[in-house]
This record gives structure tokens, sequence and C-alpha cells, in this order.
């Protein structure tokens, strides 16, 4: 079918060829390049919800418990030093000084239950969890030899072993170490000790043993916000964490070696020697900092949202301009077809029921969900504009077509953004599509008036 378009003149002489047509389009275009900055009003909008996710997260957290990482044990044994010292006149001269032996597990083994679950504040969710950790593992004898160690100068009876916690306002047990044949409590480390950012630590008096061969074990029984991790301390380090938690994701430099998920839980259990464990096994050290940011050598799990309806909606945002392009093409070309003119009022007007869509989606996800938000906002937009296009063309039949093309941009949106891995494939693929559809009908169209 073609169209031809009636020649017409004016008290100048007659209309250039397609004048008209040209105009319109350019119109168009400039009507979509604005229709940019409500757009981008509107993804300002969800990054400041977002925000405002983000911060009731952190209250939250920060009255029921940080994400926590779970670190050591590790021995410390204070250890003089002589050091040399040079005066005025060269005379050189020893002062007695102190630093530490750093001493890390032959074997630690680690297992975690954790039970997750979701506190709301408002219209916000924030994912918590209690947890209870046993920890078990030995020392092995410190090496001489090579570290050039006088056993003789450790002071034995001032041994410390130092446990970290990244958010102690999680504890809640006063946990207690057995060390050996000894059970010793664990209390607050106030000293110069940088070990760890907030170290535990308790107090063996090893002078008549005299050596560090020994086993040791202990349980923390601790709530957390978001993640848990631990610190890849020991020689052989073995850590297994269950939880009741459908969507984890395990983070840090390690990946587990076993992993099962399911929709109501999973397991996942770690198993690394010290070969890629970024701490020698032993050292010497006036005040080592394990906790260095960034946490390099830790690994764990944290507990992810199901849905995260402001991703989402961004990116769906984001394909804005596409649409009411797209959606302004299908107009431009239902109008040529049926021979109604359409007043770029009323591409305006359709121009800002699309650009409002978003405000539904956004509003609407953070209270039913991503999912049927979309489908909400999507069929109202779909019905206000079938019936705005009939009243405009006074005919059913094209309201109908353009109602399901667009139904099918928004259906279209929709399976890219669920998409991860082949959104790319399915995004080029569809635009391909479309613009084939559209050269098709513009070659229908007769362009020059005759």
């Amino acid at each position: 079918m073609e169209i031809k378009f009636e020649h017409h003149t004016t008290e100048n002489g007659p209309d250039k060829p397609g004048t008209a047509v040209l105009i319109k389009l350019v119109l168009i275009g400039i009507l979509t390049l604005l229709l940019l900055i409500p757009s981008s009003w509107l993804q300002d909008l969800i990054l400041e919800r977002q925000g405002r996710q983000d911060e009731v997260i952190a209250e939250i957290s920060d009255k029921w418990a940080g994400s926590q990482l779970v670190e050591g044990p590790v021995m410390v044994l204070p250890y003089k030093t002589l050091v040399s010292q040079k005066d005025a006149t060269g005379k050189i001269s020893y002062k007695e000084g102190l630093t530490n032996i750093y001493l890390l597990p032959e074997n630690l083994d680690i297992s975690s239950k954790a039970d997750p679950q979701l506190l709301k504040r408002g219209i916000f969710d924030a994912v918590v969890y209690n947890t209870r950790i046993k920890v078990a593992g030995n020392f092995g004898r410190l090496e001489l030899k090579k570290s050039g160690i006088n056993p003789e100068l450790i002071q034995w009876d001032k041994v410390k072993l130092a446990i970290g916690l990244s958010d102690l306002k999680g504890l809640k047990n006063n946990p207690s170490i057995k060390l050996g044949d000894s059970v010793y409590n664990v209390e607050p480390d106030f000293s110069s000790l940088n070990l760890f950012s907030n170290n535990l630590i308790i107090l063996p008096d090893l002078s008549a043993l005299k050596h560090t061969a020994l086993h040791f074990s202990f349980d923390l029984d601790l709530r957390g916000s978001s993640e848990l991790n631990f610190l890849h301390l020991g020689k052989s380090t073995t850590v297994k964490i269950e939880g009741g938690w459908g969507n984890p994701s395990f983070t840090g430099r390690y990946l587990p070696e076993n992993r099962k998920i399911t929709p109501d839980g999973f397991t996942a259990l770690w198993k690394m020697p010290y070969f890629n464990r970024p701490f020698p096994q032993q050292w010497t050290d006036q005040n080592t900092v394990l906790s260095k940011p960034g946490k390099e050598g830790s690994f764990g799990v944290k507990f992810i949202l199901p849905v995260d309806q402001y991703q989402k909606t961004m990116r769906s945002a984001k394909y804005s301009i596409l649409i009411i392009l797209l959606t302004f093409i299908s107009l431009f070309f239902t109008e040529l077809l049926h021979k109604k003119k359409v007043h770029l009022l009323q591409y305006v007007l359709i121009g800002a029921a699309m650009i409002i869509y978003y405000a539904l989606l956004l509003s609407f996800s953070e209270r039913v969900g991503f999912s049927l938000a979309y489908l909400i906002a999507s069929v109202a937009t779909v019905l206000l504009i079938g019936s705005f296009i009939t009243a405009l063309l006074r005919s059913k039949k094209p309201a109908i077509i353009f109602s399901g093309i667009l139904s099918i941009f928004y259906g279209f949106i929709f399976v890219i953004i669920q998409l991860q891995d082949l959104a790319l494939l399915f995004g080029s693929v569809g635009l391909f599509i479309t613009v084939a559809v559209m050269m098709y009908l513009s070659a229908k169209i007769d362009w020059v008036k005759k």
C-alpha cells in the first residue's frame, strides 16, 4: 500500500516536496531531546531513594551490628632484643628493647551456622543475622634456627593470644578460649597492640611450658548485618558456613571449594593451604597490623536482598529515551498511514505520560516489588495512551495496533532487565528487528507529495 500526499500550493507558490513531513520529524526529534531533561530528573530521584535506603540500612546496622569479620587467633610473644646506639663520639652501646614474635595457627577449622532475617523500617529492608561460630585448631612450635630466635629471650609469662572482631557490639556472649588444658576468659585489649581493629585477648602464662605447640578452641555467639567474613590465617584453613538464605553472594579473595544453594538456604566450604595466604607463618615485628584497608586475605558471604528494585528501576529509566523515540516514530507512521494529523502538543502529552510512567514504576516498586510494579505502570500507561490515540484518530483499530506496539516495547525492555549475560545479545537483536520493521513501513510511504 502506498500513500500519496496531495499537491498544495501557497501564495508564494507550490510547497517543496516533503517539507511539512521533514519539519514534523525535526520537531519530534527536538521534543525527544527535550524529554531527556525530565528523564534525568527521574534518574536523580531513583538515586536519591536508593541513597535513602542505604542510610536506613546503615542506621539499622549501627543499632544491631555491622558486617562482621572474624579474625585470628594469633599468638603474640614479647621478645627481648638488643638495639645498637652510637653516641657523638662514635662509641657504640647496646640497649635492651622489646619486639613481638607473631605465630599463626598450623590448622584452623571454623564452622558457622547463620540465621539471616529481614528488619523493616518503613518501606525499606535490611538483612541482619545471628550466627554461632565454632573455631578450633592448633599452633605449631616456633621455628628458631632460620629466624635466629633465642628462646631464653622470649617473655613466656607475657604471651598474648589475640582474636579480632570488626564490631564488638555484635557479641552476644562472653567468649572464653581453651588453650591446651586451660580455659581463659577473653578481655578487650587497650594496649598499643594494633593487630586487629578490635583486639580480644587472653594472657596465658606459658613460662612453665615454654613452647607454643598447643591446641585451641572457642565459640562465638554473635550478630551482624549484610556480610559475614573470615580471615585466612591458618597454614591449613577450613571454613564451613550454613545459612537459611537463598540469595548468598560469596565475597573476598577466595571462592568456596564446594557450595550448594537452594531457595531455602545454602552451604559453602572453603579449604585453603597457606600458599595463597598473604601472611607468613611466623615473623618478628614491633607492632604488626593485619586488619588493613581492603581486608586482603578475607573471604565470606554477603546476604543480598532478593530484589533490588532501585537497580532495576534505574536500568529501566536508562532505556526511557529509546522507548520515547520508538513510540514517537510509531505514532508518526500511524499518523501517515491513516492520513490523520496529530498535533505536536499531543506528542508532548504522550511524552509526558511516558515520563510519568517511571515515577509510577519507582513508587509502586517500593511497595509491591519491581515485577508487579512494572506490570501496573505498563498497563496503566498503555491504556492511557491507547485511549488518547482512539480519541485523536477517531478509530479503535489504529489505537489497538499502537497499544500492541507499545506493549511489545515495554515487554522487550522487561526481558532485557531480567537477563544478565544475554542482555546485550537480546537487546541488539531486538533493536535490529525494530529498525527493520521501521524501514519496511517507511518504504510503503510515498514521501514525495504529488
